[in-house]
């Protein structure tokens, strides 16, 4: 069984940097692409950014602000936020699909935790 969880969120000013951190288990993360969506109240999953052994791709909305990495040995993902702007403010969820990242958009991979909240203020 898969299990991810997500850590690292909180309330910063605009401008301002967090990173998140997300630790698995019940799998190999190197047979895993793994990525970041986000979604804030009432709008749509939105795919942040993946990895896929370092192969990376970002949203439009983050690049040059967002960096993920990856630690397979400690089952371990990360996200670091610099730049933060108010309308980065969501729960941030990592997700993990078997295989190559491929087509498939993070906001669809099967698994994913239980998010953790990012608040950015003016």
């Amino acid at each position: 069984q898969v299990q991810l969880v997500e850590s690292g969120g909180g309330s910063v000013q605009g401008g301002g940097s967090l990173r998140l951190s997300c630790v698995g288990s019940g799998y190999d993360a190197e047979n895993y692409c793994l990525g970041w969506y986000r979604q804030a109240p009432g709008s749509a999953r939105e795919g942040v950014a993946r990895d896929w052994n370092g192969l990376k791709t970002y949203g439009d909305t983050v690049k040059g602000r967002f960096t993920i990495s990856r630690d397979n040995a400690e089952n371990a993902l990360y996200l670091q936020m610099n730049n933060l702007k108010p309308e980065d403010t969501a729960t941030y969820y990592c997700a993990a699909e078997l295989g190559p990242c491929g087509g498939r958009p993070v906001t669809h991979f099967t698994y994913r935790g239980q998010g953790t909240q990012v608040t950015v203020s003016s």
